[in-house]
C-alpha cells in the first residue's frame, strides 16, 4: 500500500522538517529518489522511509542510478556522464540530468520555467518559492541554480548588486535583468488614513502587515523606515508576518491591518485594495558562471529574448520589461555577447 503513496517535494519538506531547498538538494545528490509527473517531481512513500531508516542509522546512503544523459545534454568532446552542461557548477554533486532550481516568488519566475522547458527539451526547471536573500544564500551553498532577488540597499539606491557581492563572495556569476515592477503601499480603497509617503508609516494608529524576514519587501520596508528615521519595532503590526503579496493585500481587504508594502501586480487581484506607487525595483536573475552552466545560460538568454515569453509577460500589469534580458554585472568583466542569443 506505501509504494502507492507518493508524496510532493514540499510534503516532503514538512515530513522531514527541512526546507524545500534541502530536499531538492537530497534529490540532486542522489540520496533520494525522486521522479517528475508532470512539473512536479515526487518522492514514493516507501523510498522516503527507506531514506529515514537510513539516516537514523547513520548508515552511508547509496546514491540512486542516474538515468543516462541525454543527448542534447553532453558536448561531443566529453562523454563523460558528470559532465553534462546542466549539471550544478557551485556544489558538484551529481544530480537528476537536466534539472534546473529556480528560486524567487514572482509568477514572472513561472513563465520562465514553462518557456525554457518548452523551448529546450531535455531541461526540467522546478520551483522554490523562496524570497530574495534565502535564494542567493541557497545559491551560495549549492542548492540553486537561478535566483531572482529584489532588494533595496537604501544607502545607495542601488538594488540587488550589493547584497549579491557581500554573499556571493569568492563566486563567479552574472546578473541578468527579468523584469522592473512597481511597488509600494497597499492600503482599504479610498485610503482611509491619507497614507501617501513611507514616512506615513510612523503615524500614531497605523497598522501594519509585514512580510517574512528575507523577503525583497521586507527589506524593502526595513530601509525605507531606517531612511526615514522610523524605529521598526515601534510599529504596530510589525510582528505580523505573511508570506506573500497577495496574502498581504488580502489582510488589509479585511480591515485587519490599515497598511501593507507589495507590488502592483498581487493588488492588481483584490478588487478593495488600493495601491499606492512609491518606487520602482529592480527584479534581476543570479547564474552562478561555468563551463557547464554557460550553456544553458545562453539558452535562458534566448529565451528573455523571445518574442513569445516578452509577450505573455508585458501582458501583466506593472511590468517593466526595458531591461528585460540587459546583464548587468559579470564578475569576469567579460563581453555580454558571449551570453546573449545568437
Amino acid at each position: 500500500m506505501m509504494n502507492e503513496i507518493s508524496y510532493t517535494t514540499e510534503e516532503v519538506a514538512k515530513l522531514l522538517k527541512v526546507s524545500k531547498l534541502t530536499v531538492y538538494d537530497l534529490i540532486k545528490k542522489g540520496k533520494l529518489p525522486a521522479y517528475r509527473v508532470g512539473k512536479q517531481m515526487r518522492v514514493d512513500a516507501g523510498d522516503l522511509e527507506q531514506y529515514k531508516k537510513q539516516a537514523k542509522s547513520g548508515a552511508a546512503v547509496t546514491p540512486v542510478p542516474q538515468p543516462a544523459e541525454p543527448a542534447s545534454a553532453v558536448t561531443s568532446s566529453d562523454s563523460r556522464k558528470d559532465e553534462s552542461p546542466f549539471g550544478a557548477a557551485s556544489s558538484g554533486h551529481s544530480r537528476l540530468p537536466g534539472t534546473l532550481v529556480i528560486t524567487g516568488q514572482d509568477f514572472s519566475l513561472d513563465l520562465l520555467a514553462k518557456h525554457l522547458e518548452r523551448e529546450n527539451p531535455g531541461l526540467r526547471p522546478l520551483r522554490s518559492h523562496d524570497g530574495s536573500l534565502d535564494s542567493l544564500v541557497s545559491m551560495y551553498r549549492g542548492q540553486s541554480d537561478i535566483v531572482s532577488t529584489h532588494l533595496l540597499d537604501g544607502s545607495t539606491g542601488e538594488y540587488n548588486i550589493p547584497y549579491i557581492n557581500k554573499i556571493l563572495t569568492g563566486h563567479s556569476y552574472i546578473v541578468v535583468n527579468l523584469l522592473q515592477r512597481n511597488a509600494g503601499l497597499y492600503v482599504p480603497m479610498g485610503n482611509p488614513k491619507q497614507l501617501k509617503t513611507w514616512a506615513d508609516l510612523g503615524r500614531p494608529g497605523v497598522k501594519l502587515i509585514n512580510r517574512e524576514i528575507g523577503s525583497g519587501a521586507r527589506v524593502l520596508l526595513d530601509e525605507q523606515l531606517r531612511l526615514s528615521g522610523i524605529r521598526r519595532y515601534g510599529l504596530k503590526g510589525y510582528e505580523d508576518i505573511e508570506t506573500s503579496h497577495l496574502a498581504v493585500a488580502g489582510k488589509v481587504a479585511s480591515g485587519q491591518a490599515d497598511v501593507g508594502v507589495g507590488i502592483e501586480h498581487a493588488v492588481s487581484l483584490v478588487s478593495t485594495v488600493e495601491f499606492i506607487p512609491l518606487i520602482q525595483e529592480r527584479y534581476d536573475l543570479v547564474m552562478l558562471k561555468s563551463e557547464r552552466n554557460n550553456v544553458w545560460i545562453r539558452q535562458l538568454m534566448q529565451t528573455l529574448q523571445s518574442p513569445e515569453f516578452r509577450q505573455e509577460l508585458a501582458a501583466i500589469q506593472g511590468y517593466d520589461l526595458s531591461l528585460t534580458g540587459k546583464i548587468l554585472y559579470d564578475t569576469e568583466g567579460e563581453s555580454s555577447v558571449f551570453f546573449e542569443a545568437d
